[in-house]
């Protein structure tokens, strides 16, 4: 016969429900189990032995074993005590410091738990040593009085002032009590820099420049698609070149051939005769706007960068594309070559900066610490390393691995230029008119320059009239700075603006 079940209502069987996962969950399952005093003990003891064994001695004022008596001179180990000059009175004693017997079967007292530290004046006025065997005795003896007491088997290497050494077994731990405070590099006197001439022929925007190896002339790129060669002595226009059909974005003079490269938006590279002032050699490759290039010193080889995110390499007498370096992921603004390795450095809107291998054409190291386009690069003539130009600031690199120097903070804006000349002056161009000299072994910024107002331009036609007409004013002056001590280097600056925005360019020639 099958029992009949006793039936409840919802409400009783909810909460039943209720209190058995109350009985199930009332255990707190997560609370730590209660520490263990004497395991707690074992583990602390074990760690202050492995960790710190070798300091665990430290000196204690004598005055305060006083009351104990002489029974206590020695340490918790069975060691005896030595003074660290005999026949002296000596005011500091080592005893140990750890809350454990001293070997096995050794009762715990009241002696080995005393731990009493010195003061920090009395640690800094005394070396404290603990001989542990009696040659160090003997040495000790045989020391001169008020003489410095010298471990036997010590270099000959005086300690620093205000030293305290500790000797336990065959450590010996040195550590210096008053620290002197860093200080920063003196940076090197540089004589200022100001406006010696201005420049006008230009009808756009001068968006590149480059100095000839002999000083006696400069050639100009600029948003009119023409390109001028002028006197650097006096200034005057020599020679106006045409050809290109967009903005002239870079030029660069051959210092081993009379040859002139130019490129530009138009995606055109050229090379120019300059005998007969005509376009020799066309480079046909990229598939955007050619924003820089550069030669190497050594060889006949061409490398150009474009915004189709790739930088090419051309042998200049047969015109081929000897490599196309590819890796970035968004224009290469910039592009520099040396002898050394690596020979080939961009700079990219993607922040990155890749150091490449010419030979097998791939990338050798990849600078990833920007966090802004990198539109500038410049190699230190002198030295092993290279600096880069970004908003968020410049940075200085050293080769070949590409290891971080320093950072060069100040000049907010975006850096669209860089130079150095031999002296160690850095210059960085901003489009908001800003010059910024630098010191390059320290970083230090020793002069800020604003670009005045030129007239005819928007900022002055702004300044003095509270209407703004719509016409194409534009600056196109070259800008040339003259340095006050010697007068043999100069910086070219250019300065062109759309609108209300500015753009510079800068270099330094030595």
């Amino acid at each position: 016969m099958v029992e009949e079940v006793q039936k409840h209502s919802v409400h009783t069987l909810v909460f039943r429900s209720l209190k058995r996962t109350h009985d199930m969950f009332v255990a707190d399952n997560g609370k730590p189990v209660p520490l263990d005093e004497e395991s707690h003990k074992r583990k602390m003891a074990i760690k202050l032995r492995n960790e710190y064994g070798p300091v665990l001695h430290m000196p204690t004022s004598k005055e305060n074993l006083k009351e104990k008596g002489p029974q206590n001179a020695s340490d918790s180990y069975g060691h005896k005590q030595y003074p660290a000059n005999q026949g002296q009175e000596v005011e500091y004693l080592v005893t140990g410091t750890h809350p454990y017997p001293p070997g096995p079967g050794v009762a715990l007292t009241a002696d080995t738990k005393i731990q009493r530290m010195p003061s920090e004046s009395a640690a800094q006025s005394l070396a404290v040593a603990l001989p542990t065997s009696q040659a160090r005795v003997d040495a000790n003896r045989s020391a001169p009085a008020g003489g410095e007491y010298r471990h036997p088997g010590a270099s000959d290497r005086s300690q620093p002032a205000g030293a305290v050494v500790m000797d336990s077994g065959n450590a010996k731990n040195s550590a210096l009590m008053a620290k002197k405070a860093p200080t920063m590099p003196k940076p090197q006197w540089h004589p200022p820099w100001k406006l010696y001439r201005v420049i006008s022929g230009h009808l756009g925007w001068v968006r590149c420049i480059a100095v000839e190896p002999g000083n006696q002339w400069f050639v100009t790129g600029s948003a009119d698609r023409t390109i001028k060669i002028w006197d650097l002595a006096s200034g005057k226009l020599k020679l106006s070149l045409t050809g290109h059909i967009s903005t002239v974005r870079g030029v660069i003079v051959s210092t081993r051939s009379p040859y002139l490269f130019s490129c530009g938006e138009d995606k055109q590279v050229k090379c120019w005769d300059l005998e007969y002032n005509k376009v020799i050699r066309h480079y046909h490759g990229h598939l955007s706007a050619v924003y820089g290039l550069d030669l190497h010193p050594t060889i006949d080889v061409l490398v150009t960068c474009s915004r189709d995110s790739t930088a090419r390499i051309w042998d200049v007498r047969t015109k081929a594309s000897v490599h196309t370096l590819s890796g970035h992921t968004n224009a290469v603004a910039t592009v520099r070559c040396q002898a050394a390795e690596p020979q080939i450095i961009t700079g990219s809107h993607d922040t990155t900066i890749r150091l490449w291998d010419l030979v097998a054409g791939k990338t050798r190291v990849t600078l990833t610490n920007h966090k802004k386009s990198v539109r500038a690069v410049v190699l230190h003539p002198r030295h092993y390393t290279f600096a880069s130009g970004s908003p968020d600031n410049i940075k200085q690199w050293k080769f070949p691995d590409g290891s971080f120097i320093q950072n060069l903070s100040g000049h907010n804006a975006i850096i669209n230029t860089l130079t150095v000349n031999s002296d160690g002056v850095l210059v960085s161009g901003a489009d908001n008119g800003t010059m910024h000299l630098w010191d390059w072994r320290t970083g230090y910024n020793f002069q800020r320059v604003h670009a005045a107002v030129q007239p005819g331009s928007l900022d002055n036609r702004r300044n003095s009239s509270s209407q703004l007409e719509a016409r194409n004013y534009q600056e196109k002056e070259i800008l040339m700075w003259l340095c006050l001590h010697g007068g043999s280097s100069f910086v070219f600056c250019f300065f062109f603006s759309l609108v209300l925005m500015r753009i510079s360019s800068h270099l330094c020639s030595g």
